[in-house]
């Protein structure tokens, strides 16, 4: 078998994952907090009209606004994620951010390794993948548990990516 320069087989992919953050508040639950909030500061506002206080409800107007402002700003932020791809011969690892902004790094997981800060208390609590004394922060918006699982998992591509191809591919 001959193979010319433009003609190179495609590398197995070992890994691959998609990290995003978690929101626990659907679009639902998002909807009755909101009709919640804007319920009971509605009824609240009345009140104090009732008394003669009505500048108040102007601030209870505010106070939703500011939750609103805060769950909107809370869901942009959700739109961020992490992609990893681990082959035999490169690990790359992509961070969009909330903004669109993206950064991209290819390594060669050969001189990878997979550093865990950790607290007894806690779990895992950071994780950055160093290499050539340079090192990179991921998986920040994880829990303990969920990074745990994530480094063993990329931990084994690793481990797997450095042993080289074991396995004959023929098409």
């Amino acid at each position: 078998m001959t193979m010319r320069d433009n003609d190179a087989i495609a590398e197995p992919t070992l890994f691959s994952a998609t990290l995003t953050p978690h929101r626990s508040l659907g679009r639902t639950g998002f909807l009755l907090v909101m009709l919640a909030v804007g319920g009971s500061s509605f009824v609240a506002g009345l009140a104090f009209v009732v008394i003669g206080a009505w500048p108040v409800v102007g601030f209870l107007g505010l106070d939703v606004l500011l939750v609103y402002a805060a769950f909107r700003a809370s869901y942009r932020a959700a739109t961020a994620y992490e992609e990893f791809t681990v082959t035999p011969s490169r690990l790359k690892v992509r961070k969009v951010g909330h903004r669109g902004e993206t950064a991209e790094w290819t390594l060669n997981p050969v001189w990878v390794r997979l550093e865990r800060k950790t607290s007894e208390e806690f779990g895992i609590e950071r994780l950055f993948l160093v290499s050539h004394g340079r090192r990179l922060a991921i998986a920040g918006f994880l829990g303990p548990n969920e990074k745990a699982s994530f480094a063993a998992a990329l931990s084994m591509a690793l481990s797997e990516a450095r042993r080289g191809l074991t396995r004959t591919v023929f098409e």
